[in-house]
């Protein structure tokens, strides 16, 4: 069934804001375009596509609770993303993340985790939170020795 949530953080300035419309179907290999985030756990683009940055934190908002989708539906589940919509003066491309922990969470009844955002009056940004992933698009560092 299609859902589509809205994710909503007020804040001094503003605020970010982001509706996510989406349902879930079973993975199947000739369904593209998809994108792989996990073992059989699969996203797949709206008509029309998406802007990469948004296309890069839907994917990360999937793989924040990939495991629990893998345990679920050992057969592949795919994420078929309808729209993502919200007004620029309220949106930064990690809310795509959000919006999809969100989404998820309700669809599938999967438990919080501790991704999410606060805004920070000192520093007048907002800042994100991913569980424990740190800085999500970075690899650590290998030591050459």
């Amino acid at each position: 069934m299609t859902r589509t949530v809205k994710y909503r953080l007020r804040s001094p300035i503003g605020g970010l804001t982001a509706n996510l419309t989406a349902h879930a179907r079973p993975s199947a290999e000739s369904d593209p375009p998809d994108v792989q985030i996990h073992g059989n756990v699969r996203l797949a683009l709206p008509p029309g596509g998406l802007h990469w940055k948004d296309l890069a934190w839907l994917s990360f908002g999937v793989a924040l609770n990939a495991p629990e989708l893998t345990k679920r539906f050992p057969q592949g589940i795919t994420i078929q993303v309808t729209s993502i919509e919200a007004p620029l003066s309220d949106y930064r491309s990690e809310v795509a993340a959000l919006a999809m922990n969100l989404w998820l969470h309700e669809e599938f009844e999967i438990p919080l985790n501790n991704a999410g955002a606060e805004y920070n009056a000192s520093s007048r940004d907002y800042e994100f939170r991913w569980n424990d992933e740190g800085d999500p698009f970075s690899d650590p560092l290998i030591d050459p020795r």
